[in-house]
């Protein structure tokens, strides 16, 4: 029988419901027809801007109206911080002010009003609602926070301390002075290169399957399939709805289509614990085939590039499906349908069936009466909701990145980018099986209220056929360690220097939490070194806001305190002789770079033409990273299709800087590779 996804608001909720229907048909169901022009962008020496440059610019008169609204509601955001610091409940408010402010500010800073006739009436009007709700905040008041239908919500990045625009379909039946918990369906778009924070505050989420269900649409760090900060902006964002709505967490879904089908999958399988059902249509689940399908390009990839691949590769995590109930939709005729297809062997190998629902005769687009049946089908899955406590845990991972579903937390790995997998299973009220391979460390941990062995006996693990036996407990929660002599239940892990959840590369994991670049202010030891460090420095900050749409923290190194190093992630510009932090650790890192060269593994590569990039615990705090001289490792290249962007370097690199900066990299890549578990360089550096 042939299928489609997901279903809309009835007409009754109203035109204004219709209008957001529309928009997310256009960078949903259109989103990645737009992503890629096949060949053409193929060809890294014609890289075409993304985000585009806009045809026709602001009519001046129309620039110095919207210039002035701009200064004034700036203004009036700056007396509210003043006159709200006693009143912390309307302050933390001020995000949804200020992502009306950031909208249009940033439009006109960054010349991205990509059509004036459209967009400049949007910009005037979205700075009146942010002048309306800045006067009501100044009031002691919040009317938006009990409005129902399409509302557009802001918070503050971990990440960079940016703002960040999310939308919320508030349901017509939710009672904001009741006790009710609702489900909730995350929405993630499809590709729009001129989705600016403008256009998607216009937005948001549209559709519900009935008037009880929460929507919260992602604007997911702008165009990225939510990868990397557009990864972490899901979760802050439904934290922050979390903070003033009644979420239940047993009934949340995962839903995209096109670029968000793509998001989809990644979020469904690489936090299968979080959600009840997911719903991905279209998209792409892994990078080769789908280039190669796609976008007519065969890849060829250094090894540690390859190996990066198991980062986002959906096909590598489909056990991790187990437990996560997933209707996959395709239009019979889309191109996209690959996507699901190769999902579908992914969990046929590990001898599980995909339910694929596909439009008849359909291309980049839902199938009307398709789209009944899933929506039937995702109900019916929300209505259950997502179990506590499964009894049998199937999960895999190629990264502590992703560690976790449900009860079995990996802690520690034999060997990143090779895969390790754990199966669970609790037999009685006091036994659990468990079998494992490439994992050292490990954590069963039951949720609080939902231990299910007898509280009054000892419970049994038998780990790769070993016996431990753990006391009676009314908080089940074991850590196992491995031993020469086989498994052994443990306190605490080791705290000796290793990698570990959150701590473990490549070097793009710093980017996913509060970071500073630190600019140098001493004489380089070299004047090409210092110039390239100081154009790849420029490079990073631009195109951090280009693609994360956040202003790069910057602090030069002499103004780096005690509160950053604890705090922070540090990227660190330059090299021993000009950064002042980098000369306070270079003894301390497993990389040597000195005026004479860069010594990897034993193997020196010339100073003055060499320059090292890596990341590695901080020796000043190693609970958090420090990384040389790199941003985000894809470039240019890189934005014309997300099955790109994707980790171009792993944990160090030597790049030669005599060779020229491309779209695709900083440089020659000399050597690269990856730390061991101990964040030591391997035999012989590679």
């Amino acid at each position: 029988m042939i299928f489609t996804l997901w279903g809309f608001c009835p007409l009754s909720q109203g035109m204004r419901t219709m209008r957001w229907i529309c928009f997310l048909l256009l960078f949903g169901s259109l989103g990645l027809t737009a992503m890629a022009d096949g060949p053409a962008d193929n060809v890294a020496e014609k890289v075409r801007p993304v985000p585009p440059t806009p045809k026709d610019p602001v009519p001046p008169e129309e620039m110095i109206e919207l210039q002035k609204g701009v200064s004034a509601l700036g203004a009036e955001i700056e007396g509210l911080k003043t006159a709200l610091k006693d009143k912390p409940e309307l302050l933390a408010l001020l995000p949804d002010v200020i992502v009306y402010y950031k909208g249009v500010h940033d439009a006109l800073k960054y010349n991205e009003v990509f059509d004036p006739k459209k967009e400049v009436p949007t910009a005037k009007k979205q700075l009146q609602i942010g002048m309306d709700r800045a006067k009501a905040l100044r009031e002691g008041k919040a009317p938006w926070m009990t409005q129902t239908g399409n509302v557009i919500h802001g918070y503050v990045s971990k990440i960079d301390g940016s703002i960040q625009p999310y939308g919320l379909f508030v349901p017509t039946g939710y009672d904001f002075k009741g006790m009710a918990k609702h489900r909730l369906d995350v929405w993630c778009h499809g590709r729009g290169e001129t989705l600016s924070e403008l256009n998607f505050n216009q937005g948001g989420p549209g559709w519900s399957g009935n008037a009880k269900t929460f929507i919260l649409s992602l604007y997911g760090r702008y165009c990225c399939a939510n990868k990397f900060a557009g990864e972490i902006d899901c979760f802050e964002a439904l934290d922050a709805v979390k903070k003033n709505y009644r979420v239940d967490e047993d009934r949340v879904v995962m839903r995209g289509f096109s670029m968000g089908g793509a998001a989809c999958w990644q979020f469904a399988v690489h936090y299968p614990s979080v959600w009840c059902a997911a719903a991905p249509g279209a998209g792409f689940s892994e990078t080769a085939d789908f280039l190669k399908v796609f976008q007519k390009e065969t890849v060829k990839p250094r090894p540690d590039e390859k190996k990066l691949w198991h980062m986002y590769d959906c096909t590598d995590y489909a056990l991790n499906l187990t437990n996560l109930p997933t209707v996959a939709y395709s239009g019979e005729i889309d191109s996209q349908k690959q996507a699901a297809d190769m999902m579908e062997k992914a969990l046929k190998d590990e001898g599980m069936t995909l339910i694929h629902l596909i439009g008849p005769k359909t291309a980049h687009s839902y199938h009307p009466e398709v789209r009944k049946e899933l929506n039937k089908q995702i109900d019916a899955l929300a209505e259950k909701g997502r179990p506590a406590v499964p009894p049998l845990v199937k999960f895999t991972t190629w990264t502590l990145r992703y560690p976790t579903s449900y009860w079995v937390t990996i802690a520690g790995m034999e060997q990143h980018w090779e895969r390790a997998k754990v199966v669970a299973e609790i037999l009685d009220k006091t036994n659990v099986k468990v079998t494992t391979s490439g994992v050292t460390d490990l954590t069963l941990a039951m949720p609080a209220g939902h231990n299910p062995f007898d509280s009054s006996k000892p419970t049994t693990i038998t780990i790769d056929g070993k016996a431990i036996s753990v006391p009676a407990t009314m908080k089940f929660v074991v850590n196992l360690s491995k031993t020469a002599d086989g498994w052994k239940a443990v306190d605490a892990f080791s705290t000796d220097l290793h990698k570990r959840p959150g701590l473990q590369g490549p070097i793009d994991d710093a980017f996913l939490d509060s970071f500073v670049m630190v600019k140098p202010t001493g004489k380089p030891m070299n004047e090409a070194v210092g110039k390239w460090a100081a154009g790849e420095m420029t490079h990073a900050t631009i195109h951090w806001r280009n693609q994360f749409r956040g202003e790069a923290p910057v602090k030069a190194d002499t103004d780096v305190t005690d509160a950053d190093i604890a705090a922070s992630n540090l990227i660190l510009w330059g090299d021993p002789s000009s950064n002042a932090v980098l000369k306070k650790i270079a003894d301390k890192l497993p990389v040597k770079w000195t005026e004479s060269g860069v010594i990897v593994g034993g193997k020196t590569y010339a100073g003055g033409t060499h320059v090292p990039v890596l990341i590695y615990p901080n020796p000043l705090n190693p609970k958090k990273y420090v990384v040389l001289n790199s941003g985000f490792t894809f470039r240019e290249y890189d934005y014309l299709n997300n099955a790109r962007q994707i980790s171009k370097l792993p944990d160090y690199a030597v790049i030669d800087i005599t060779s020229p900066v491309t779209p695709r990299f900083p440089g020659k890549v000399e050597a690269a590779g990856f730390f061991d578990e101990k964040w030591m360089l391997p035999t012989g550096g590679k």
